[in-house]
């Protein structure tokens, strides 16, 4: 496992860990056992997984989320921890840095900042522009479904279009924050909107994502 991928795997098992199985997340509806059934299940069942984007699969992963969620919350950490089986793409350094690292940083700040006492976490510089190489990739994927035109801009002044269209908002934060924003969640993410006030108002509400 990739560097970014690996480091980002422990603390959110490590989150997991802490915060407790019935303890909330910001994946709407998610306690944190639900959201660690959802890492294991991505992981090692290929089969079930796909039913995150299609839903002629969607039956199958309600099944294999309710098998993981089921077992002792224990072994759900441990086999986050221990990383994906060995046939999985996953365990492919290369496919681990470029889906997870940022899947997990994702996951990471959904355990804590479901908790009233977060504060901002400050990202090392290396993984802050890995955040954001990632980002300029997925910015239009994201946004696709933005009511808005949306532009992600960094404090240096680097910026990124996600959805073409006016009245145009621009959302400016660290990569990490900008990240948070994009993968639908606003509300905990720390930006700054500048725009028009009811075209910054669709946007906070929007699906945002993949």
């Amino acid at each position: 496992m990739s560097t970014h991928a690996k480091r980002e795997r422990l603390l959110l098992a490590d989150l997991l860990e802490a915060a407790g199985p019935e303890a909330p997340t910001l994946c709407q509806g998610w306690t944190c056992r639900d959201l660690a059934a959802h890492v294991v299940v991505r992981e090692r069942r290929p089969d079930a997984a796909g039913g995150l984007l299609l839903n002629v699969l969607k039956t199958r992963l309600d099944q294999a989320m309710a098998q993981y969620a089921a077992k002792p919350y224990e072994e759900l950490i441990q086999l986050i921890r221990t990383g994906p089986p060995r046939l999985s793409p996953y365990a492919l350094k290369q496919i681990d840095e470029a889906a997870n690292a940022v899947e997990f940083y994702v996951h990471a700040e959904d355990v804590r900042r479901a908790q009233p006492d977060w504060t901002p976490r400050e990202l090392d510089p290396v993984f802050s522009a890995a955040l954001w190489s990632r980002l300029e990739k997925l910015a239009r994927l994201t946004g696709r479904r933005s009511p808005v035109g949306l532009v992600l801009r960094r404090p240096d002044g680097q910026t990124v279009v996600a959805h073409k269209g006016t009245p145009v908002v621009t959302v400016t934060g660290e990569p990490g924050e900008l990240t948070l924003f994009c993968f639908g969640r606003q509300d905990a993410a720390a930006v700054e909107l500048d725009g028009d006030k009811e075209a910054v108002a669709r946007l906070t509400t929007a699906r945002l994502g993949i």
